[in-house]
């Protein structure tokens, strides 16, 4: 006679988690964003900049999308990348990259703030 199969999960099997495509998708953005502005202009602070922000949105959205209350670094980096962008769209009154980016970062501020517990 064959072994009954088990309804019940193994204790250290992985639950799930729903990817936070918008975080994926911002990381992506000023990953290569920062690649994109280095290729094009050639500068080296915005391919450096874009890439470690880049990386670091990438490792926020890995842990909203395991824990969706685990907003910190998601938030940090976004409110850094509001204020810089920010102030560069207002001196320069170029909208493209910094307007974008400014826009961009604080819809992912609002976002996520919205998610810290208030208790």
């Amino acid at each position: 006679m064959p072994p009954k199969a088990s309804s019940r999960a193994p204790r250290h099997a992985a639950v799930a988690a729903r990817p936070d495509y918008f975080a994926y998708s911002y990381a992506a953005l000023i990953f290569v964003g920062g690649i994109f502005g280095f290729v094009k202009a050639g500068s080296l602070i915005s391919l450096l900049f874009g890439t470690v922000m880049g990386t670091l949105l990438g490792v926020g959205a890995r842990r909203v999308s395991a824990n969706p209350q685990e907003v910190v670094l998601v938030l940090a980096v976004s409110t850094g990348l509001m204020l810089v962008m920010g102030v560069r769209f207002a001196k320069s009154g170029v909208f493209m990259p910094a307007g974008l980016i400014a826009i961009i970062s604080f819809v992912s501020f609002v976002r996520y703030a919205l998610r810290i517990p208030t208790d």
